[in-house]
């Protein structure tokens, strides 16, 4: 009788394009192990990362606003599902595999600093090799997790976390269509956000950036998932038509511009940085406070890693309350004597 599995790799040889990465022809792990009867081994990666403690926390980290007053801003946890949606609404659109490009997703930011980019920015300045998010999610699930072992995933996987960025050269097709939708994701969140706090209005996005996107987060998705497909269907490759690309990227230099380098968002920076610096030199002084499980790794990482690794873990809140702990004096205790 054919396994379930089975039935996955027939149906991906079936329907998926010529140029998907397959599920069973994926590369491997670092560290063999027995294979699963039901789940190809990008179901059980995305298994893997949904379960570990880097992406519970993801709940409680800012991705722009720090600490916001309200229940419905955008979160890392919130943002990592909207770019899981439509990395797999490209990849569906394109006859990818949708399993790998939701695990790629749903891993691509779990080592981001507190405080969303600023605590990126302030560690890249500290750190003596400096601190890049998407390496430091790679970090997390090759080392970090599971004290020091790593969640052992797979080559496709740990590949699209590392290359997400803009910047980053995927090898497959998969992850490609996570970094567009990191950005696609982002872009339109943040600016719904922004309006959400006062920040902007919708009328101040730009004419002739709305005239292409469209004036909704709704349609500015969907405007960038229907680009994708008509200009990657059936091609070994995943680009957007120009035009829209184009417009894109302006709106991505206007929420720069406007809301992650305004005057506000600077002033809560240097908070941030305060923080982050004081509690770097602290723990780089008094290694023996950190948690046990990253003592552990200094002797292999050496203490300005592992300060890294134990900071960028940190959500905002517990940052706060590990700053207050160590730097804020306790109120005294005093003893009524009249009486």
């Amino acid at each position: 009788m054919q396994s379930l599995k089975e039935r996955t790799f027939a149906i991906e040889r079936e329907f998926l394009s010529a140029y998907a990465c397959k599920s069973q022809n994926t590369l491997g792990r670092e560290r063999e192990e027995e294979p699963c009867a039901m789940r190809t081994e990008f179901q059980r990666d995305r298994d893997r990362i949904i379960y570990c403690k880097a992406f519970m926390r993801l709940k409680n980290k800012t991705q722009v606003f720090f600490s916001p007053e309200g229940d419905h801003y955008i979160t890392r946890l919130t943002h990592t599902l909207d770019v899981s949606q439509i990395a797999r609404s490209i990849a569906r659109t394109l006859s990818l595999n949708e399993d790998l490009a939701e695990a790629i997703a749903l891993g691509h930011d779990l080592g981001h600093t507190p405080f969303g980019h600023s605590g990126e920015r302030i560690l890249d300045k500290l750190a003596p090799n400096g601190f890049k998010h998407n390496v430091q999610s790679v970090r997390v699930v090759e080392v970090l997790e599971k004290d020091g072992m790593g969640l052992n995933l797979t080559v496709e996987v740990r590949d699209g976390i590392l290359n997400h960025p803009k910047s980053g050269s995927p090898k497959t097709l998969e992850g490609k269509c996570v970094s567009f939708a990191d950005r696609i994701a982002y872009i339109n969140h943040d600016l719904e956000d922004a309006i959400r706090a006062g920040i902007l209005t919708s009328d101040d996005v730009p004419k002739d950036i709305t005239d292409i996107l469209g004036k909704s987060s709704k349609e500015r998705i969907n405007t960038a998932i229907s680009s994708i497909y008509a200009q990657s269907h059936g091609k070994n490759f995943v680009e957007m038509d120009p035009v829209v690309e184009k417009a894109s990227e302006q709106l991505r230099k206007f929420m720069f511009d406007k809301v992650y380098f305004s005057d506000s968002a600077k002033g809560e920076e240097q908070k941030a940085e305060r923080m982050l610096t004081a509690m770097y030199s602290y723990f780089i002084d008094n290694c023996e406070k950190l948690p046990q499980s990253f003592i552990n790794l200094i002797e292999k990482y050496g203490k300005e890693q592992v300060v890294c690794d134990y900071l960028s873990s940190m959500t905002d809140r517990y940052a706060v309350y590990t700053f207050n702990k160590i730097f804020v004096p306790r109120g005294w205790t005093f003893i009524d004597e009249t009486n």
